[in-house]
């Protein structure tokens, strides 16, 4: 006899006044019994303490996280439901990919966010790389994750002083105790990426300033690569000084830069085809500018650390029927 499926708290958070949450439509066609669900929508400002309301009050055995704008699959709660079966998994997630009908630039988005020179292991988080694996923090995203509701609770929640990556340091903290943390690239969601040039650039700085964030309050030897793009950034700023004392040889590693972006470009043809390719070259040298210049800022950005649940931001939850 099969197992009864596990109940699931749906937690979106919301901005206040938003209508016609795509998330909330999309769960609401879910292939899952509607008596084992529960959608808690929370609205506010502060993503973080959204989710830890929300966390406090869900009844969940399952919490499944989603951003606003995802947009999963019918299928999504069973083939989760299957992973869960095995008690020593804590979390459970898969990429965030652009929709097929989604603007021609967003879709250069997307591909600079799948490529290996921009974003290493994380394009796990926006393509479907490889097969259903144990994985980490790198290869999981938060607008398409799903944990047990007690580890969470016993972990006290997400780090509010942390926006975004309050999810990492928890992923960290359950493989320490021994939890296995699954990657399953069919266990996705469709979520549009930045609309404009400007939006994506700010989002990259956003990612950068919040890994640094991340490290100087959970420091782990897997950050070490996030170092890469700031340190890139100063080299670009003293290549001039380095011109004047060794010469020709300052501009060696640039040379080498220059040849990986090359072909890195040619590898994403066969994703995205000659033209977007060809677009996204330039975009993921700024990917790493604006990533690293968002690390430097997060080096030196005030955090409110410890202190318990932040009771300044005000979280209003709706419970929706699914």
């Amino acid at each position: 006899m099969s197992s009864p499926l596990p109940t699931v708290t749906i937690i979106i958070p919301a901005k206040p006044g938003l209508q016609d949450i795509l998330a909330v439509q999309a769960v609401r066609q879910m292939d899952y019994p509607s008596g084992q669900m529960e959608i808690l929508v929370a609205r506010g400002k502060h993503p973080s303490v959204q989710r830890n309301t929300a966390l406090r009050e869900a009844r969940g055995e399952i919490i499944y996280f989603l951003d606003d704008d995802s947009c999963p699959p019918p299928g999504n709660l069973l083939r989760a439901a299957a992973h869960f079966a095995d008690a020593s998994v804590k979390m459970a997630g898969g990429p965030n990919l652009c929709p097929a009908d989604a603007p021609a630039l967003e879709q250069v988005f997307a591909l600079v966010l799948a490529s290996w020179l921009a974003f290493g292991p994380s394009r796990a988080r926006y393509w479907r790389v490889g097969q259903t694996r144990t994985s980490g923090e790198k290869e999981l995203i938060l607008c398409n994750l799903l944990a047990r509701r007690a580890d969470l609770l016993e972990l006290g929640g997400f780090n509010e002083a942390l926006y975004p990556n309050e999810e990492n340091a928890l992923m960290d903290e359950l493989q320490k105790r021994g939890g296995k943390l699954i990657y399953d690239p069919d266990l996705l969601v469709h979520r549009r990426p930045r609309r404009t040039l400007k939006s994506f650039a700010r989002m990259l700085m956003t990612y950068g300033r919040g890994r640094a964030e991340q490290f100087r309050v959970n420091p782990t030897p897997g950050s070490a690569l996030n170092f890469v793009p700031p340190l890139f950034c100063v080299y670009l700023l003293a290549t001039f000084f380095l011109f004047r004392l060794v010469g020709n040889v300052a501009f060696v590693p640039l040379a080498l830069y220059t040849l990986a972006v090359v072909l890195q470009t040619l590898a994403l043809i066969p994703m995205g085809g000659v033209f977007r390719s060809l677009v996204a070259l330039p975009l993921i040298v700024l990917t790493h500018i604006f990533y690293g210049l968002g690390f430097w800022r997060g080096l030196f950005t005030k955090l409110k650390v410890g202190g318990g649940p932040r009771t300044d931001v005000p979280v209003t939850l709706e419970k929706i029927s699914p």
